[in-house]
């Protein structure tokens, strides 16, 4: 088993600060460019609007210096970096559109966080979250049937994924998708030893015994109830999709791969057989460019106007506020990938997707590093569901997979999503800071080998998965 010997880590909120300043000045320049393209003059709100964000984003920071000063100083700045691109080019939908989405994505900012704030004071240690493990299956499975509810589900657009409580809607599914990646982390470092050492072996694969198969059985099973009666493919697969990644990283056995992509697929057959609305999906993915699906009512109109716009932008993009996004219908939400790829092109889209693939890293870094099983399943998977969403979004935008209607993080309007993404970002910064905080401040034993003393035996430390305790010493021949 490999051995992880980390560094001491040291504060970096000074270097955290000055990425900040260049996060908070990339929205900035976005929003002036599209008020001297559209009006020939700075928007009227920006003061206000981006104000609100740079108010904010200096506010986690202050906070993290206080209760998190060794958390991953390159986390913050991204996603401040997205959710300012993100505001300008609502704004810049709304100018198009004569809408007003821009203002309340402000108050969602706002919303969002200032629940990150509340994480990373209220949760001192990401390890308590383990006493709640059943409890957020619970509350997970409660979240994602919500809208089934008569009362306070609503239908929109075909799917019904969404509550109504008076004038504010909200996607529960969001939340369940944390909820659900802290009971995947509990459940599977309690069981993995039994989950990858049982079992017998077929062509070189250590597979699971039968009775082993029953938690993918459940979340295969689920995740068809949600497609089926909400109507909601890409909530479906999100969520049998991070429960199948989880399973790997517990395990490290690739037959859990191979069975979940099994079932998926023919879950996603069946389902497109059977039902007239995934098969729809489907033929719009198949045969976008052909006239009659593409003139028909919920046809093919939105993915070919996207692609369109992705074609416009080029390599460098026709330039902030100087495109025509607006042709496509959702383009500040579902479709704001093809919206920033026309206005910033190939380039630009490229520069917005590394800015991702350093987040999902900086998370996965966190998620080694760290001296719990627990806090590497859960760091893990909230890295995963970020990267397997704009994979979902992007893929289904450039009509790689079928359209499945997730929305980009921090990007897209919305304010379910923008809230529970700010959530995800607390929790990845609270176990970035414990795991680059040197062992001897939380009371922790140093992980890596030690050198044994004449006749005596080779002693390691490893992580331990189920308890408190990060660490546990294991005696070596």
């Amino acid at each position: 088993m490999a051995i992880i010997d980390p560094q001491a880590g040291r504060p970096a909120r000074w270097v955290e600060l000055g990425l900040m300043v260049l996060a908070l000045a990339i929205g900035l320049y976005a929003y002036l460019q599209v008020g001297l393209a559209t009006t020939g003059s700075p928007p009227s709100g920006m003061v206000s609007q981006l104000g609100v964000l740079v108010v904010l984003a200096l506010g986690v920071h202050v906070v993290l210096r206080w209760r998190a000063p060794y958390a991953d100083p390159v986390i913050l700045p991204i996603a401040v970096a997205l959710n300012g691109l993100g505001l300008a080019m609502i704004h810049r939908i709304d100018h198009a559109e004569e809408t007003a989405f821009a203002s309340r994505q402000v108050l969602w900012t706002m919303l969002g966080m200032a629940a990150a704030v509340a994480v990373v004071i209220a949760l001192r240690d990401h390890r308590r979250l383990r006493r709640y493990t059943y409890l957020s299956m619970v509350g997970g499975l409660a979240m994602l049937l919500l809208p089934l509810m008569p009362v306070l589900g609503q239908e929109i657009n075909g799917a019904r994924i969404w509550i109504t409580l008076g004038p504010l809607s909200f996607q529960p599914a969001e939340l369940a998708k944390v909820l659900l990646a802290v009971f995947f982390a509990g459940y599977l470092v309690t069981n993995r030893d039994t989950l990858a050492l049982a079992g017998p072996k077929l062509l070189g694969l250590q597979l699971p015994r039968i009775r082993d198969l029953g938690p993918i059985l459940l979340a295969w099973g689920v995740a068809l109830l949600v497609l089926v009666f909400q109507r909601d493919l890409g909530t479906a697969l999100l969520f049998f999709a991070l429960f199948v990644a989880m399973l790997y990283v517990a395990t490290e056995r690739l037959s859990w791969i191979l069975i979940g992509l099994l079932l998926f697929g023919g879950g996603a057959a069946l389902a497109a057989s059977a039902f007239g609305h995934v098969a729809a999906r489907f033929d719009v993915w198949l045969n976008a460019l052909d006239p009659e699906v593409y003139s028909r009512a919920a046809g093919s109109y939105q993915v070919v106007q996207g692609l369109f716009g992705l074609a416009s932008g080029g390599l460098m993009g026709t330039g902030w506020g100087q495109g025509r996004p607006d042709i496509v219908p959702y383009a500040n939400s579902d479709f704001i990938i093809a919206s920033l790829g026309e206005e910033l092109g190939l380039t630009g889209l490229l520069a917005i997707l590394l800015m991702y693939l350093v987040l999902v890293q900086r998370g996965m870094r966190a998620a080694i590093g760290v001296r719990d099983g627990f806090g590497t399943l859960l760091a893990s998977g909230l890295s995963f569901v970020v990267a397997f969403q704009c994979f979902v979004v992007v893929g289904g935008v450039t009509r790689l997979i079928p359209l499945t209607g997730l929305t980009m993080p921090f990007l897209a309007q919305g304010g379910s999503s923008l809230v529970v993404n700010w959530m995800i970002v607390a929790l990845l910064l609270r176990i970035s800071d414990a795991a680059r905080r040197p062992a001897a401040m939380t009371g922790d034993l140093p992980i890596g080998p030690i050198a044994p003393t004449e006749g005596a035996d080779a002693v390691s430390l490893r992580p331990a998965g189920d308890d408190a305790n990060p660490t546990e010493v294991v005696r070596l021949p």
